[in-house]
């Protein structure tokens, strides 16, 4: 028996923001701003605004366009959120259970599945729209899906990789036959799109894949998995179900320095430290993997990395492979989508599953928050 995904899904939203939608609006806000506080401004008790250019952020980041599940907030420069109405709980199904689903039901008609062939159901995310019940149970309920179970987990951008993992471990501990891994990101909401240094690089999305047992392998053989993780606040999103007592009891200036749970605790990065740190560990990790299978990385065709950065990925290759390493080794989405989170290296692996013949390597590999990096080395069938 082996262990293999068989099928994979992708939901796209409706809306895509090019960088020159985006940055029309930032400059506009960043004008606004600067207008409205000139006066402190002069006197240096403020500094003024900067505004962004399309240039700027695909230098920086290699991304031209996100998707977003609404639009018109996020280009408003008195709003620059997205506006989603709220959907009553038991009476409406929520926005992430829609993606959810949409991408899951894909999946399964990939790989020649009904609803009910599924045990579980592992929704596996960095950003949640409520504490529970758990948005994967909503999933199984939309779908059809009786018996079995469902949950949710977080672990930032690796999400996907250590999914796969815990979905790959079920199986071989006879726990279930059949697991889906649904990664859900509307990153779109957790973005502070006012922040110059990041309001760019967030895009939302839903993937979904199907991990089987089988006797006969067909897709890709889960060969095994190495996952890795270390405390560091250079990636950060605090905003919580903690923030409104927070900031009732800053009000009594018990905690003077609480600020209001608005922009303070969204999505922050120390972006260099980030580059810096996260890209030789992943090369440590990917070659560690290697070695742990007595493989060479002459012996991997494809990695199927992170969106987080075009920068990076091409970092990562090079250390890994070497200086002359193929660019087609690593495919990049980033562009199209920008960084979507846990979703992100299955967008990927989507799009770029077909491009390897019956018994190439790969290795689906994932980074971010924690730190956070997972491994999952596979072999096409």
């Amino acid at each position: 028996m082996t262990t293999c995904i068989t099928g994979t899904g992708l939901y796209v939203p409706p809306y895509s923001i090019s960088n020159e939608e985006l940055v029309a609006s930032f400059n506009q806000y960043v004008e606004n701003y600067n207008e409205q506080h000139a006066d402190e401004i002069a006197n240096d008790t403020i500094t003024a605004l900067e505004p962004s250019s399309a240039a700027f952020i695909e230098k920086v980041s290699g991304i031209k366009s996100r998707y977003v599940m609404e639009k018109d907030g996020i280009l408003n420069p008195e709003i620059m959120a997205p506006v989603i109405p709220y959907r009553k709980l038991g009476e409406e199904l929520s926005v992430m259970a829609e993606m959810g689903a949409a991408a899951l039901k894909d999946a399964l008609a990939d790989a020649g599945l009904e609803a009910n062939d599924l045990d579980g159901i592992i929704l596996a995310c960095s950003n949640f729209q409520r504490t529970y019940p758990a948005v994967a149970i909503e999933i199984q309920n939309e779908i059809g899906m009786v018996g079995g179970f469902a949950y949710d987990m977080n672990v930032a951008c690796s999400a996907a990789t250590f999914g796969l993992s815990q979905a790959h471990g079920s199986i071989i501990s006879g726990l279930a036959k059949r697991v889906a891994v649904v990664n859900v990101e509307i990153t779109s909401a957790h973005l502070n799109w006012r922040n110059r240094d990041s309001h760019f690089i967030f895009g939302d999305v839903a993937t979904a894949s199907i991990v089987e047992e089988l006797e006969t392998p067909k897709g890709y053989e889960i060969i095994n998995s190495k996952l890795f993780t270390q405390f560091s606040t250079n990636i950060k999103n605090e905003y919580g179900f903690m923030d409104r007592s927070e900031f009732l009891a800053a009000q009594t200036e018990m905690y003077p320095d609480i600020k209001e749970p608005v922009t303070d605790k969204l999505f922050l990065q120390n972006g260099r430290k980030v580059f810096r740190e996260v890209c030789p560990k992943v090369s440590e990790i990917i070659t560690e993997h290697l070695h742990d299978n007595e493989l060479q990385a002459s012996d991997i065709k494809m990695m199927w990395l992170h969106q987080a950065n075009a920068n990076m990925l091409d970092l990562i290759l090079r250390t890994v492979v070497g200086k002359e390493a193929d660019k087609a080794i690593v495919p990049s989405v980033i562009d199209e989508f920008a960084n979507t989170s846990s979703a992100s290296p299955m967008i990927v692996f989507h799009r770029y599953k077909d491009k390897l013949a019956s018994g190439d390597l790969g290795v689906i590999c994932s980074f971010g928050a924690g730190y956070s990096i997972g491994s999952v080395l596979v072999r096409k069938v």
